[in-house]
């Protein structure tokens, strides 16, 4: 169980310790920056240390294209304030993004090649792209979630490293439970840090943060950047809890939508011609009902959910059919196996909603809100076999060098027998006796 304890440190101080900590415990250091209010407040802190060490830090800004105009040049002046102490990495890279509001483009792929005439925005000048030397590991189309952990053990190159990223607990339960968990591995026993991968550890200097002392930093620290699009969010009527950034069309995300048009009208034109479904997500996400809202669902008369359910995935593109038929075959043999051996038109409304019984409605209501990894059904989106491929690419280059090296060894082997026969020993008594002979 987890307790909060509150003590007399104030949390701009806590942050600034941990944040020196850091320092102290690893060589190498990197900032996550997405341009988000706690973000930005993060980095400032972290840069604040940097300046005062003397260190360089890493940056890694992944930048998933659609976005808004005002973030972007936000992440601009940041990048300009610290550029001299900053080790930047502005990842424009061809990255699959899920699409929540459309069946005919259900994933779409950002800075995507030969379709520059449609992008968003035009690519930044200090972009990191598929072709800049050094990213050869990277794989066109690779998941936002693998790529930040790919990522990381590319940069670490086997040490250990530091990773600032500027979530806080109060945000969500998952970012809760990111901080709280007892099983989870730690460094030197600090709670608030997780290891990602190898010896690289996320670490998180704001997680008892709220969202006043984020205001209340910016407050006193004028001199400080902020991204101005909060303030047209605060305009517009959004409420500080629900001001959020990220990538418009998740599935999580794409309740935001509807917020384009009317703080950055130019922007919102631009996603309507980018990606399928953008203007008819933003108008039916915020609804209740049938398509991609929330809520209450319901058939047509004369129909069965099974019968609504075959007759809506007869209305979508091949591909997309055959995606949530192979999952929904998985799904009922799966409660097969489990007694079930005809799959109850619907069942009690608190077992389907507690994932404890199956039904047609449960396959229904996965359609009609586009839930493409059909979450609704207790499903998970898999894994891609990317990070697999940037394993095989990182054995090839140690194998490689392990050639190199033995070969050099062998060339700087002396000409005396003597000598020869003791440097080869080495490589084993095979080589020894060949030579000898």
């Amino acid at each position: 169980m987890s307790l909060k304890h509150y003590t007399n440190t104030s949390v701009l101080t806590a942050a600034r310790e941990r944040i020196a900590w850091t320092f102290d415990e690893f060589e190498k250091v990197y900032i996550s920056f997405s341009g988000g209010k706690d973000s930005t407040v993060m980095m400032h802190l972290v840069m604040d240390e940097a300046i005062k060490r003397g260190r360089t830090v890493g940056c890694l800004i992944v930048d998933l294209e659609a976005q808004y105009q005002a973030t972007s040049d936000h992440v601009q002046r940041m990048v300009d304030m610290y550029r001299e102490h900053l080790d930047l990495h502005w990842c424009c890279l061809p990255m699959g993004l899920s699409n929540g509001v459309s069946n005919f483009e259900p994933r779409w792929i950002a800075w995507e090649e030969g379709r520059e005439d449609i992008w968003v925005r035009e690519m930044p000048a200090d972009a990191t792209t598929i072709n800049t030397p050094g990213y050869d590991w990277y794989q066109p189309g690779m998941e936002f979630e693998e790529f930040v952990v790919v990522w990381a053990d590319w940069y670490a190159q086997g040490d250990p490293v530091g990773c600032f990223v500027g979530i806080r607990a109060d945000e969500s339960l998952n970012r809760f439970r990111t901080i709280a968990l007892w099983d989870k591995d730690m460094r030197d026993g600090k709670r608030w840090t997780t290891r990602v991968i190898g010896d690289v550890y996320n670490v998180y200097p704001l997680y008892d943060w709220r969202t006043a002392d984020i205001w209340r930093y910016h407050n006193v620290s004028p001199d400080k950047p902020s991204n101005p699009i909060y303030d047209l969010m605060h305009k517009a009527g959004v409420p500080l809890s629900q001001q959020r950034l990220c990538q418009p069309f998740g599935h999580d995300q794409r309740k935001g939508l509807w917020l384009y048009h009317i703080l950055e009208p130019h922007t919102w034109f631009k996603l309507i011609a980018r990606v399928n479904g953008a203007n008819s997500g933003a108008f039916y996400i915020q609804e209740r009902g049938n398509i991609n809202g929330y809520g209450a669902v319901t058939k047509p008369e004369g129909h069965t959910w099974e019968s609504f359910t075959r007759l809506l995935l007869g209305t979508m593109p091949d591909q997309t059919r055959e995606h949530y038929e192979e999952r929904f075959r998985s799904f009922i043999k799966g409660w097969n196996g489990r007694g079930y051996d005809v799959i109850p038109d619907e069942a009690p409304k608190v077992l389907e909603d507690k994932h404890w019984a199956p039904s047609w409605r449960r396959m229904a209501k996965v359609l009609l809100r586009n839930d493409w990894w059909c979450k609704g059904l207790g499903m998970q989106q898999p894994k891609s076999d990317a990070y697999g491929r940037y394993l095989d690419i990182k054995r090839a280059r140690k194998a490689h060098a392990a050639d190199e090296i033995e070969a050099a060894r062998f060339a700087s082997l002396s000409a005396d027998p003597v000598t020869s026969t003791v440097a080869l020993f080495d490589f084993g008594f095979d080589e020894v006796a060949e030579a000898g002979a």
